[in-house]
């Protein structure tokens, strides 16, 4: 019999609901609420095509920009400070878009709210870095991805109504709302981190410079599964809707259809991976994702019709299921536990590379070469992260008898 050492034998996942889950839950609907607002409102404050394109890429922009910093000051201010500063931020960001007067200061708005978003996202993986027991983290963490998907759900559907009937303004202005919910959960539900981890501020400030060089391989090797996976998502949400009408001119209500019922399949999948991954090990989620997913685009380029196309979409779905929660969990087991709020900065800059990469990267293969060629090469590099898993990146679910965290190599 296994023995499961004391601290995992005191946690409960019920204790994170009111201070990370309901908070990310509020957080990821404001978020997708806002995204396909964007580039609307910035048209309608007269920006041109491009400009557009340059503000909607602002908020990404600022998230790669501010997840190093937000790293270093996780572990200088503990994570409910910085988790809490970051909501705040997001909210304050927020309102400030909708108050926008012009397209510069959307973009400078939009820019901060990326920034916002990094603090919020990178204090939160450190804290619970630390915080949850490594025989649970595979659940908390599909927990967090599966709220999130339920806000890229629902956040679009509410933020589409909004816009409609009260203005787009209106959208920026219900994200404030939302995520200052959020911001109340956080300051006054969230458990308080034990002394020394990266949720408290008591510890050492440790170089930047000196956790780059240590924990090299784990940021190059694994970085590049974090990127490959990551970029094969985006590359996904860009493909589906362009292979649809361009290729198969379906139309709005078809994509959206596929996209939706995809959504669904991807969304029930994330307690049973988490569960997948805490039994079995972070491998058996992660390669699997990536193999299926990379199916799914090699299979698009065969779909004749909606039928075919609505089964890879269906493909494409569960294959994200899969990895719900893969990357965050796999850049907590390789977090080292006296910087862990530092890594992970690092970490998430890696998987934001793969995120800004993707819609250039499919898109100028598709006008080099073509469009089936661009989801087939897609592919290929999911298929290539799948075999780096597998064959280079060791197991980091580990356990001991003494309650330690894991320490993969």
């Amino acid at each position: 019999m296994r023995v499961v050492p004391a601290a995992a034998q005191s946690f409960e996942l019920r204790s994170l609901i009111g201070g990370i889950y309901l908070p990310a839950l509020f957080f990821g609907i404001g978020q997708w609420m806002i995204i396909p607002a964007i580039p609307q409102f910035a048209d309608e404050l007269g920006a041109s095509v491009f400009v557009s394109g340059l503000i909607f890429a602002a908020r990404g922009a600022g998230s790669m920009v501010g997840d190093v910093p937000s790293g270093l000051l996780t572990s200088r201010l503990g994570g409910r400070v910085t988790m809490t500063t970051g909501v705040l931020l997001t909210a304050v960001t927020a309102a400030a878009m909708g108050f926008s007067s012009g397209p510069v200061l959307l973009g400078l708005f939009t820019l901060l709210n990326g920034i916002a978003f990094a603090l919020w996202h990178v204090s939160r993986l450190a804290y619970m870095t630390e915080t949850v027991p490594v025989e649970y983290r595979g659940r908390a963490l599909s927990l967090v991805g599966g709220v999130t998907r339920v806000g890229f759900f629902a956040g679009p559907i509410i933020g589409g109504v909004l816009g409609t009937f009260g203005g787009l303004e209106t959208v920026f202005f219900a994200q404030a709302a939302v995520v200052g919910v959020a911001a109340i959960l956080v300051a006054t539900r969230l458990p308080q981190a034990r002394a020394g981890e990266a949720g408290t501020p008591e510890r050492a400030p440790v170089s930047l410079r000196s956790v780059a060089l240590a924990e090299r391989r784990s940021l190059i090797v694994a970085g590049s599964v974090a990127v490959a996976l990551v970029l094969i998502r985006h590359g996904r949400q860009f493909l589906i809707p362009v292979w649809g009408r361009e290729a198969l001119d379906l139309n709005p209500f078809e994509i959206g259809l596929i996209f939706g019922l995809a959504s669904a399949i991807d969304m029930v999948m994330f307690y049973p991976v988490g569960m997948v991954m805490d039994r079995w090990g972070r491998k058996w989620a992660i390669v699997p994702s990536l193999v299926v997913l990379s199916a799914s685009l090699l299979l698009m380029p065969l779909t004749g019709g909606f039928g075919s196309f609505l089964l890879v979409g269906l493909l494409s779905g569960f294959g994200n299921g899969l990895g719900s929660g893969a990357v965050m969990t796999l850049g907590a087991d390789l977090a080292p536990l006296d910087a862990a709020g530092e890594f992970l900065g690092l970490w998430r800059l890696v998987g934001d590379v793969g995120a800004v990469a993707a819609p250039p990267v499919v898109g100028g293969l598709a006008a080099v070469l073509t469009l089936g060629t661009a989801a087939a090469a897609t592919g290929g590099i999911g298929l290539l992260g799948g075999g780096v898993m597998l064959l280079l990146v060791r197991e980091t679910l580990t356990r001991s008898s003494g309650g330690d965290r894991a320490s993969p190599g």
